[in-house]
C-alpha cells in the first residue's frame, strides 16, 4: 500500500509540474507580470490548501461517525447481552480493535447485534407468552376480565430477559396453573353438590347456578368456567343455604310424617292405602345427609303428606269414638294377658257416655287411654319375671294332678302302646313337682321384693298374689296331711284284710277293679294303653289330656286362680279327694267281707 501511495504521489507531482509549466507558458503568452503571476500562484496554493483542509475535515468527521457507530454498536451489544443475561463478549472484541480499522470493527459488531436482536425478540415473545398466560389466569382467579398487555408490561422490564428470569416466570405460571386446576376441581365439586341438593329439594339447577354466575359451567365454545374467589365464595354460600333449606324441609317432613304415622296407627290404615306414601318411610329411615333421591324433599312431597294428614285428621274426628273403643279394647287385652285390673275410669261404657255427652274431648280421652296403655305395658314388663314363674307353677300343679291320677292307675306298667310315653312323662312330672315348694317360696320372695320396689301390691286379677300363694301353701300342707292319713288308713285296712285272709282264706272280689278304675278316672283306649280323662278338683280348672294340645295359658291361669280365690271357703277339697279314696277302699273291704264265708 505504501508503494502504491508513493507511485500515486509521484504521478500527481509530475502532473502538477506539467500543469504549472503549461500555466506559466500561457501566462507568458498572455504577458502577465511577475506580480500577477505571484498573486495567482498564491491564490492557487490557497485553493489547494482549502481543498486539502476540507478533505481532512471530511475524513475527520467520517472517522468520528465511525467511532460513534462502533461505540453505539458496542453499547447496544452490551445492553442486549445484559438484558439476555449472556456472558460479556467485550473480551472478544477488545484485542481486535487495535489491529482492525473502524469499518472492520463496525462490520464485526453488526452481525453480532443482529443475532442478539433476533435472540431478544424471541426471548420477548417467550416472556410475552408466559406473561399473557399468567395475566389470564390471574384475571380468572381475581375475577377481572381485563387482561394487561403483556408486551407493554415487558417493556418496563426488558432490562432482564435472562433465562433465570424466564424460569421464574414459568415457575410462577406453573403455580398458577396448579391453583387454577385445584380451583376448577373445587368449582366442579361445588357445582355437583349444588346439582345434587337442587335435585333433592326439587329446585331448578340452572336458575340456581345462574344466580351465582352465568358461566360457572361451560355452556358454549369459548366460555370458560369461572374460578374466581368470588364465585367460590358464592357457591359455598349457596351450598350452605341449600343445606339449611334441606335441614328445614327434612325436619318439616319428619314432623308431618310423624303425625301421619300416628294417624295410620290410630286409623288402622291398610297397606294398600299406605302404598301411595310408602316412599316417605324409606326417606325418613335415612339421615338428613344421606337423602339423595331426586325430589325427596321437594315442597310437592311435603304438601302431599300434609294433605294426607289433613284428610286423616278430618276422618279421625268422625271415627274418634271408634278409635277410643278400640284402644280401650287393646288396654283390656294387655291387662287381661298380664292379669292386671284396667283403670275403670275409661271403661267402654263410661267412655261412650262421655263422648256422647260431649263432656270430654275425644282426643284427650284417647290420650289418657294411650297413657294407660303405656303404663300397663311398663308394668307388664316389670311383672314378666314373676308371671313366667306363675306360669311354671300352674303348669307344675297340672302335672301334679295328672301324676296323682296316673299313680292310681293299676295298668300304668302294662306293656301296651304309649305306656313308655306315660312313664317318661310321669318321671318328668315327679321332678317338676318336687320343685313346687321351692318355686312358690321364691315367687313369694320376688313378689315381696317387687312390692317393696314399686311401693304397691302385686295384684293378680285383683287379688294379691302373696295371699294366693300363702293360701296355696296352706292347702298344699293340708293336702299332704290328708294323703298321709289316707296312706295310714290304707295300711290299716290292708292289715285288717291280711288278718281276715289268714283266718278265712283269700277270695278275689270282682268289684275291686271296677271301683278302682272309676275312682282314678282313666279309660282304656282300645289298644292296651291307658290315657287320662279330664277331671276337675279344687286347685285347677282342668287337667289336659295326655299327648293332646295344651289349652290356652291365660284360660288355664284364670280358671286356676278363680278356684284359688275360693280356697279360704273350701279348704278341705284335697282332703275330700283323699276321703274318696278311703271310701273306695272301704267299699272294697265291705264287698270282700260279704263274699267271705260266715263263721
Amino acid at each position: 500500500m505504501a508503494f502504491a501511495s508513493a507511485c500515486c504521489s509521484v504521478h500527481m507531482s509530475s502532473t502538477c509540474h506539467t500543469l504549472l509549466r503549461e500555466l506559466e507558458k500561457i501566462w507568458k503568452d498572455i504577458g502577465e507580470t511577475e506580480a500577477d503571476k505571484d498573486r495567482m500562484l498564491s491564490e492557487l496554493e490557497r485553493d489547494c490548501l482549502e481543498v486539502y483542509r476540507r478533505k481532512v475535515e471530511e475524513a475527520a468527521n467520517t472517522k468520528a461517525c465511525l467511532h460513534q457507530s462502533v461505540a453505539a454498536k458496542e453499547a447496544e451489544v452490551a445492553t442486549l447481552m445484559a438484558a439476555l443475561g449472556e456472558l460479556n463478549i467485550n473480551s472478544l472484541i477488545q484485542p481486535e480493535k487495535k489491529s482492525e480499522s473502524l469499518k472492520e470493527q463496525l462490520a464485526l459488531v453488526t452481525p453480532l447485534i443482529d443475532d442478539l436482536r433476533v435472540k431478544k425478540d424471541d426471548r420477548v415473545r417467550q416472556f410475552a407468552d408466559v406473561k399473557t398466560q399468567i395475566d389470564k389466569i390471574t384475571s380468572e382467579i381475581s375475577g377481572y376480565s381485563n387482561i394487561i398487555n403483556s408486551v407493554s408490561s415487558l417493556n418496563l422490564e426488558d432490562h432482564d430477559l435472562s433465562l433465570r428470569n424466564l424460569s421464574e416466570y414459568k415457575s410462577h405460571l406453573r403455580a398458577l396453573q396448579k391453583e387454577k386446576s385445584e380451583r376448577i376441581q373445587k368449582v366442579l365439586d361445588c357445582v355437583n353438590e349444588v346439582h345434587s341438593l337442587c335435585g333433592v329439594l326439587g329446585m331448578n339447577f340452572d336458575r340456581t347456578v345462574s344466580d351465582v354466575h352465568p358461566n360457572l359451567h361451560e355452556t358454549s365454545l369459548g366460555q370458560s368456567t369461572n374460578i374466581s374467589t368470588t364465585a367460590l365464595e358464592s357457591l359455598e354460600q349457596t351450598i350452605s343455604k341449600l343445606k339449611t333449606e334441606r335441614k328445614v324441609r327434612y325436619q318439616k317432613l319428619k314432623d308431618v310424617a310423624g303425625l301421619l304415622f300416628e294417624l295410620w296407627t290410630l286409623m288402622d290404615t291398610t297397606r294398600e292405602e299406605k302404598s301411595n306414601l310408602s316412599r316417605i318411610t324409606s326417606i325418613l329411615r335415612l339421615s338428613e345427609a344421606d337423602v339423595t333421591e331426586p325430589g325427596a324433599l321437594s315442597w310437592e312431597v311435603i304438601q302431599q303428606v300434609s294433605t294426607e294428614v289433613e284428610r286423616l285428621t278430618k276422618l279421625k274426628a268422625s271415627r274418634m269414638k271408634e278409635l277410643v273403643m278400640k284402644r280401650r279394647g287393646e288396654l283390656e287385652d294387655i291387662c287381661y294377658k298380664n292379669h292386671i285390673e284396667p283403670d275403670p275410669s275409661t271403661s267402654a261404657d263410661k267412655s261412650s257416655a262421655m263422648i256422647d255427652s260431649g263432656l270430654v274431648d275425644p282426643c284427650e280421652l284417647l290420650a289418657n287411654i294411650e297413657a294407660q296403655i303405656n303404663k300397663a305395658k311398663d308394668e307388664a314388663s316389670s311383672r314378666k319375671d314373676i308371671m313366667d314363674r306363675i306360669d311354671w307353677w300352674l303348669s307344675a300343679c297340672e302335672e301334679e294332678n295328672w301324676l296323682e291320677d296316673y299313680n292310681q292307675d293299676y295298668r300304668r306298667y302294662s306293656g301296651g302302646r304309649g305306656a313308655h310315653i306315660n312313664l317318661k312323662r310321669a318321671e318328668q312330672a315327679r321332678n317338676k313337682v318336687t320343685k313346687i315348694s321351692i318355686v312358690v317360696n321364691t315367687l313369694i320372695n320376688k313378689t315381696l321384693a317387687w312390692e317393696d320396689e314399686k311401693q304397691k301390691l302385686f295384684l293378680y286379677d285383683g287379688v294379691r298374689l302373696v295371699s294366693i300363694l300363702e293360701d296355696y301353701k296352706v292347702v298344699r300342707r293340708q293336702k299332704e296331711e290328708s294323703k298321709k292319713r289316707a296312706r295310714n288308713q290304707k295300711k290299716l285296712h290292708d292289715m285288717l284284710l291280711s288278718d281276715k285272709e289268714s283266718v278265712y282264706g283269700s277270695k278275689p272280689s270282682p268289684r275291686r277293679s271296677n271301683s278302682f278304675s272309676k275312682t282314678n278316672g282313666y279309660r282304656d283306649n282300645g289298644h292296651g294303653s291307658v290315657t287320662p280323662s279330664p277331671r276337675r278338683n279344687s286347685t285347677t280348672c282342668a287337667t289336659p289330656e295326655l299327648l293332646s294340645t295344651p289349652r290356652s295359658n291365660s284360660a288355664r291361669q284364670n280358671g286356676y286362680f278363680k278356684e284359688m280365690r275360693r280356697l279360704s271357703t273350701v279348704p278341705l277339697n284335697f282332703i275330700g279327694m283323699a276321703k274318696e279314696d278311703t271310701v273306695s277302699f272301704s267299699s272294697i273291704s265291705g264287698s270282700e267281707s260279704e263274699s267271705l264265708p260266715q263263721g
